[in-house]
């Protein structure tokens, strides 16, 4: 039997956007234009899959609903694969090109032209989960050391996943965070090299790189579609999918790029809080969040350029909608396919639902029955053990 999330009401934040060129400025179409032909040379490239979930969308009255579904992309799991290896690669060539005095082209690299080089250069991040997983599939092939730092609450399928890769796992009590704090003071005492998807002040290469990456599900999106979508929503955690994405989009349709809606935890609602002020907000991680990949308090300031002058609203969504959304997708309406996502690929989805069911927030949102609304299904079943335990009922997995 196929039941939608429970009717909440969402809390929203209609932002003040700020008027600039960071879609553009940020983020280049050379960026991604280099991303997305370097990994389309990558073993086992091909795009994911963009679905048509029609049946809901005549369910909760929207013109269409169109879910991209990261779960198959390069066997990760997650739309992650797109960034993280490739940041780190762009971090190898950077340090390779230093050493020799010379521009070392990336497929230089990618060959194993460098071997010797890439094994002496330490690549680190601190992750939930996807991120670290990405950074360690592409260290493995190209053969560069990688620690990964996780925090107390990450799964212990989402480490062994890593570790199978050749990763170094480091567990720390403390939120995510306080792993990132302890990856950068680790890396710096040691001459490691930080690969992370959120910015700070006087460290951007590699979440440009990050968030480039991201470009190539876009890409795919955009040149699968004849007419832009009217709305799309996307998860927050920093904020580096979310920006990348609709700098993309932005990119690719000009003014008729979509409405931009940011969905956030209530557990950890930085952007929430970052779009109420107009400045990139921290918030305290008090409790964790089902959604692991998305319990992050401090928002990217390099995605927060492009959220701050893109984004028309933010949403959070409570615990109780994340393991029905799960459901819904696994077990859909009749006629619509049959996706196994992971909690972190919901958040976008269980809003759009709830929100039709609130005739107000729905007017707020500018949601009708002509709207086409684009979700990104961010993650596959990165945690089995976690997924079976959402499909046999339990709700807090």
């Amino acid at each position: 039997m196929t039941d939608l999330p429970p009717a909440v009401r969402l809390d929203h934040v209609a932002a003040s956007r700020k008027e600039g060129d960071a879609a553009r400025r940020v983020l280049s179409a050379e960026d991604f234009a280099t991303a997305r032909a370097e990994i389309m040379q990558w073993p086992g490239y091909t795009p994911t899959p963009l679905l048509h979930l029609a049946a809901l969308a005549r369910e909760i009255g929207v013109g269409e609903i169109l879910y991209k579904d990261e779960g198959p992309r390069f066997g990760l799991g997650s739309f992650k694969a797109l960034g993280g290896s490739y940041a780190g690669l762009r971090v190898l060539q950077r340090e390779i090109s230093r050493s020799l005095g010379r521009d070392v082209p990336l497929a230089e690299i990618r060959n194993g032209e460098h071997a010797a080089e890439c094994a002496a250069i330490t690549l680190v991040s601190a992750t939930d989960g996807n991120h670290g997983r990405s950074l360690a599939w592409g260290c493995q092939r190209f053969g560069a050391p990688c620690r990964i730092y996780i925090h107390a609450e990450v799964s212990e399928g989402r480490a062994q996943a890593m570790r199978d890769l050749g990763a170094e796992v480091i567990r720390i009590d403390g939120d995510y965070d306080d792993s990132v704090d302890l990856a950068k003071s680790e890396a710096e005492a040691n001459g490691w090299f930080v690969v992370s998807d959120t910015s700070w002040p006087g460290y951007a290469l590699p979440p440009r790189d990050v968030m480039a990456g991201y470009g190539v599900m876009t890409q795919e999106i955009c040149e699968a579609l004849e007419t832009p979508p009217t709305h799309v929503f996307l998860q927050g955690g920093v904020g580096g999918l979310a920006a990348g994405v609709v700098a993309g989009l932005r990119q690719y349709w000009s003014e008729d790029a979509p409405r931009v809606v940011i969905v956030e935890p209530e557990l950890a609602a930085c952007l929430f809080e970052s779009g109420k002020t107009g400045i990139a907000t921290n918030v305290a991680i008090e409790e964790e969040t089902l959604m692991a990949g998305l319990s992050c308090g401090e928002p990217s300031e390099l995605a927060w350029e492009i959220l701050v002058e893109e984004a028309s609203d933010f949403l959070t969504i409570p615990e109780a909608l994340v393991a029905p959304g799960v459901r819904l997708l696994a077990r859909p309406l009749p006629g619509d396919p049959a996706v196994e996502a992971g909690e972190s690929a919901v958040a976008g989805l269980a809003a759009l639902i709830a929100a039709r069911q609130d005739e107000d927030l729905s007017a707020q949102l500018g949601l009708d029955g002509d709207a086409r609304v684009l979700l990104i299904g961010s993650e596959g079943v990165t945690d089995p053990a976690i997924f079976e335990r959402i499909m046999g009922g339990s709700d807090a997995a």
